[in-house]
């Protein structure tokens, strides 16, 4: 059977969270079969830990945010979106501040922390919730429409459509679409950073958002070009970097997903809709296992095989 995973042992690093500014210290730690991800607010006496589930969410701008009794967990995306890919199913994550610190604004270096921690199957079959039917959420009409859905396939596949009217977005691909049967996350998708407008940078600010943002951590645009000296990694590292920050925000549903995603213009609040949409209709989906010679078309096959 395909087995549920966690890390093999606790690592540790320290970053600046993207909105708050603040240094924060990050530690994931192994977990038991069954847990899910599970973040520890340190920082606080008692500490409160919070779930990774999508009912929790309690704020979705610029970030995907963990509310419980009041405590939050911020920009947890990237994060997430890592472990999806990696496959690890269980995990503590200590945080010494509220915010998931920010790293090069991927998911790169989370990916570089998990693997250095080594990955360890757990005597537990991994449990895929796969989609039945399909499942779609909107917002706006006309030019402003934007949707996302989840439908049936076997595997795990996302497309996704951006429209910013920028003249350095519109210069590379509004378009790609990634399929984890033949596509490396690694590879594909981690490396994409988040990305914003310096126009918009006082704004933010002001707002207490973007307060560690920097060249260092997310490629920033004037009103015409790309304003970090290295360029781009990809040819369309924006649109990857919402294909990535869709499947940090998908895996808050608690499992891995055997769907195909679709989107134009989505964010995190809109993914957040589309999985509790999901989970509240329960006909459209069901948990099931996997024994190792079924897997061939499942996501990030490849990329679970332990060393």
């Amino acid at each position: 059977m395909l087995r549920q995973r966690t890390i093999s042992k606790t690592v540790s690093t320290k970053g600046i969270g993207l909105h708050s500014g603040h240094l924060v210290e990050i530690t994931l730690r192994p977990a038991e079969p069954d847990t899910g991800i599970v973040f520890h607010r340190v920082d606080m006496d008692p500490i409160v830990s919070i779930p990774a589930k999508a009912h929790l969410v309690g704020g979705t701008t610029m970030a995907s945010v963990l509310q419980k009794e009041g405590v939050r967990v911020s920009t947890v995306e990237h994060l997430m979106s890592a472990l999806a890919g990696l496959g690890i199913d269980n995990l503590h994550v200590d945080l010494s501040a509220e915010e998931v610190p920010i790293m090069d604004g991927s998911a790169g270096t989370f990916v570089y922390l998990l693997r250095s921690a080594g990955l360890t199957e757990q005597n537990r079959p991994k449990q895929f919730l796969r989609v039945l039917k399909p499942i779609e959420v909107r917002e706006g009409s006309g030019a402003d429409l934007k949707w996302a859905r989840l439908e049936p396939y076997e595997g795990f596949a996302l497309q996704f459509s951006i429209d910013f009217q920028h003249p350095a977005i519109d210069a590379t691909a509004n378009f790609a679409e990634v399929d984890f049967a033949k596509d490396s996350y690694a590879k594909s998708v981690a490396r994409a950073r988040t990305f914003g407008f310096a126009s918009e940078v006082e704004a933010m600010r002001a707002a207490g958002l973007a307060r560690g943002g920097s060249l260092d951590n997310a490629i920033v645009m004037d009103e015409f070009r790309v304003l970090n000296a290295d360029g781009l990694r990809y040819q369309d590292e924006f649109v990857k970097h919402k294909i990535l920050d869709a499947i940090g925000d998908l895996y808050l549903i608690g499992h891995p997903l055997v769907a195909r995603y679709v989107a134009c213009k989505s964010g995190h609040g809109l993914n957040n809709q589309l999985a509790r949409a999901l989970l509240a209709a329960q006909d459209s989906w069901e948990l099931v296992s996997y024994a190792e010679t079924e897997t061939a078309s499942l996501p990030y096959v490849r990329e679970w095989k332990l060393a």
